[in-house]
Parts: C-alpha cells; structure tokens; sequence
C-alpha cells in the first residue's frame, strides 16, 4: 500500500504543469502561491492597457491624447525598476527581510492608484461639480502613476524573490511559471472585466475597478505569505553604509554580458511590440475581416506563445544555451513579419493568422530566453538579482512602451501621405502605413540579431545552468 501510494504521488507530481521547477528551497505549494503576484501585474496591466483605454476614449468621451498621455505614465515610471531593484538588493530591517518590505509597498501602491482611479476618470470626462478645472486630470495621473509604480515594484520585487529562493538547476522553469501566470493573469482579467463591463455604467465602473483593487491585495497577500525567512541583522549590519547605486550598476555593466543584454532585450521587445496595437485594425482595415475575427487574433497570438514554451522545454532539456534559444524566436518573428505583409497583397487570411500566430511564438521565446538570461546572470560586487532583473525589466517595459507609440505615429503619418497622393498611386493604398511599421519591425529584428551575436559566440550563460523548463504537457 505505502509502495503503491507513494508511486502515485510521483506520477501525479510528475503529470503537473511545471513539476521539475520544485525544490526543496521552493516547494510546491509555495511556489504557486509566489506566482499569484504576476496574476495582479497581468491584472493590472489588462486594466490601463486595454479596458480602461476603451473606456476612457468611448464610453467618457475623453480625448485620445489626454488618455494617451495616461497611458503613458506606468512607461514613464518603468526605468525606475532598476533602482526598486537595487534597493531592495540592499534592504536593511532588524528582521532581515529584503525583498517582502518591496512586495507589501507595491501591493499598496497598486491597491490605492486602483482605489481612486474610478472616480479620477469620472470627474476626468467632465462629471464634476465642485472644486478646480484641473481635478480630473490631477486625480487620474495620480492613480495611473500609483499603479504604475506599484506594478513595477511587484514585479520587480517577486522576480528577485523567485530567484532568490529557486535553485541554479529550476531558475528557467521558475521563470516560465512566472511568465505563464502573468498571461493568466491578463486573459482570465481580461474575460472576466470585459463581461462586467457589457452593461457599462458609472456606478459600474467604479464597482469593476475597485473591485479588481480589493482581489490585487488579497493575491498579493497569500503571495508573499511566509516566503522569506527571518533573519535578524544586528545594528552594526544595519548601520553599515549602503553601496552606491552608480558602483552597483557599474558592477553590473562592466566586465560581463549584462549591458548588452540589455540592449538585446530593448531592441527585440521595440521589435516584436510595435505591431501590438496595429494587428487587429490591419486586418478589419486591409483585409476586410469582421470584429469577431479580428478578436481571434489575440487568441492565435497566446497560442503561439504557449507552443513557444514547449519548444523551450525541449530545447533546453537539450541544453541549449538561452541565447541561442532569443535568436531562434528572432528568425521565427522575420518569417511571420513578412507572412503578415504578404497577406496584404495575397489577400490571405490564413497566412495572416499563421503570421499573428508566428509573432506570439517568436515574441515568447524572445522573452522567456532573456528574462532566464537575466535571471542567471553572475551577479558580483553590490550588483545583485534585484538589480539584474529590475534592469530586464526596465528595458523591457520601456521598449513596449515607446514602441507602440512609435508603431501608431508611424501608422498614422504614412497612411496620411499616402492616402494624400504625396507618395505616388502605386502606394496610396491604406495598407502603405502597416507595411511601413512591419518592414521597420524586420529591420529591427535584424539589429537585434547583430547586437545578440556576440552574446551567442561567448556564450555568457554556461549551458549547464539551462535545465529543462517542464512545459511539454502545459494545456494549451
């Protein structure tokens, strides 16, 4: 019987999604737990990327520039990762806690911007009654600002944590766990705010919003719950002086891989993102296809970035440096590049799916391969993970940012000249400022392979630290 029993719990832990990312430093159950944080960030960003951005331009009939502008902020805020980072590397508390005083303080921050924003929108679109003019505006950057700021820390804060706390042989499983429940985290949201908000109305929004305010805090809250061991500094420890952020950032920089890491992942993420907010309108503008097709794009995207985590697991049980593993999901995004400007011409609509499809897989192998990188890192000197990862992120968030901006604006301007006759006729079609933002997305991609190369060749990351990710059986 004990024979039997103990055979099944082996099949049964072995059956699980991200098994092999367990240790006896991160268990199970504490692991799941941990990864509820990215589950509020996914939360959040769903939030002021997508539904409120809607809401905002329809429903309250504020301005687009106004609400581009908000939109703005949380990217504004995403450098400072890198200090949250490097802070929280460097904590001092009489209990020793380094990285859970940083997940409680962004929790709040992101509790209270989604507390108040509600009501910051509301008297934004003009249901204002007493006080000044610039109210509005004031309350909703304020909220936009705290929940930036507290998404950033989070995020920041829980990655160090996971790494702190995960072994060298389950660092890239934990980091594909991660990565997995932030998707969650953005599509359940996503259904779930999409559906409450049918039958919009004032009272609720409010109710919505507040709402999603009131389960980040509780998430965040069974997340860091007994995650970090106490272990008390002295005084002398605590009064020691703190290491500057410019020596930790040099020791981060110099002598290694790091810096240009960071270049890889700015110009992959300005590459794979510039398209983010074009996809959908591509394909109802040029193509002709319904809303409820174009809504299927989403869908063919997470797909691809879910097949882009089996591949993973296989390569990297072939240890299969992470390096490698970035450019292979650069050469798949140039082949979905192009299989989406074809589509134009061809007028295809399956080799439009198949390229949005391509897109989700090139971009999560992208992104899972340099936040491992960044996650491995040999960190030295005052620089440490909280640094390491708050950099990645920075980059990161940065470059998602600006290159949506920069995808749109671009969109915009050439459509406009060309729809005006100032390029010629054989270019006057609607479809001239999409190709434009998609031929500059190849040429990025092929930057990004030029800047990744000699990461490559030197192979920063041992390959015996790339374990297998665990995600052969993941449901799709």
């Amino acid at each position: 019987m004990i024979l039997g029993r103990n055979m099944f719990k082996t099949l049964t832990l072995r059956a699980l999604p991200f098994s092999d990312a367990v240790s006896e430093q991160l268990p199970l159950g504490q692991l799941l737990r941990l990864s509820l944080f990215q589950i509020s960030v996914g939360m959040a960003a769903v939030m002021l990327l997508g539904t409120l951005n809607r809401v905002m331009i329809v429903e309250l009939s504020v301005p687009a520039t106004i609400v581009a502008i908000m939109i703005a902020i949380p990217v504004l805020v995403a450098p400072f990762r890198a200090l949250l980072g490097f802070r929280s590397d460097n904590y001092r508390s009489a209990i020793g806690w380094k990285r859970i005083p940083y997940l409680w303080f962004g929790s709040l921050w992101q509790f209270g911007g989604l507390a108040i924003m509600p009501m910051g929108l509301l008297v934004l679109s003009g249901d204002q009654v007493a006080g000044p003019e610039w109210a509005g505006e004031v309350g909703a950057a304020l909220a936009f600002l705290l929940t930036g700021v507290g998404m950033h820390m989070t995020q920041t804060a829980g990655l160090a944590l996971a790494a702190d706390r995960a072994t060298e042989e389950t660092r890239p499983q934990v980091v594909a766990l991660l990565y997995v429940m932030f998707l969650i985290g953005m599509g359940v949201s996503a259904l779930i705010v999409g559906a409450l908000l049918q039958n919009f109305s004032d009272l609720r929004l409010v109710q919505v919003v507040q709402g999603t305010a009131v389960v980040t805090i509780v998430l965040n809250m069974v997340a860091l719950w007994k995650q970090e061991k106490v272990n008390p500094m002295t005084k002398e420890e605590r009064a020691a002086p703190m290491p500057q952020f410019r020596d930790a950032w040099d020791d981060l920089t110099n002598g290694g891989h790091a810096g240009r890491l960071l270049v890889v992942v700015f110009l992959g993420t300005m590459a794979f993102n510039m398209q983010d907010v074009l996809l959908e309108p591509y394909g109802g503008e040029v193509l002709g296809l319904s809303v409820s097709a174009t809504t299927l794009l989403t869908a063919m995207w997470a797909g691809g970035a879910l097949l882009g985590f089996g591949l993973a697991a296989r390569w990297l049980k072939s240890s299969i440096d992470p390096f490698r593993m970035a450019a292979r999901g650069i050469l798949i995004g140039l082949a979905s590049f192009c299989a989406v400007i074809f589509a134009a011409p061809l007028t295809s609509t399956v080799l439009f799916f198949a390229g949005a499809f391509g897109i989700g897989l090139g971009g999560g192998l992208f992104a899972v391969a340099t936040l491992t990188a960044a996650m491995t890192l040999n960190t030295t000197g005052a620089a440490g993970k909280g640094l390491a990862l708050g950099a990645w992120g920075a980059a990161q968030a940065t470059a998602a940012g600006l290159s949506i901006f920069i995808g749109g604006a671009l969109r915009d301007l050439v459509n406009s000249a060309a729809q005006s006759g100032a390029l010629g006729d054989a270019l006057s079609s609607n479809a001239t400022g999409y190709s434009v933002v998609y031929h500059t997305e190849i040429g990025l991609l092929f930057v990004t392979l030029v800047a990744l190369g000699p990461l490559v060749k030197a192979r920063a990351i041992p390959t015996q630290q790339a374990g297998p990710v665990g995600l052969a059986d993941f449901p799709t």
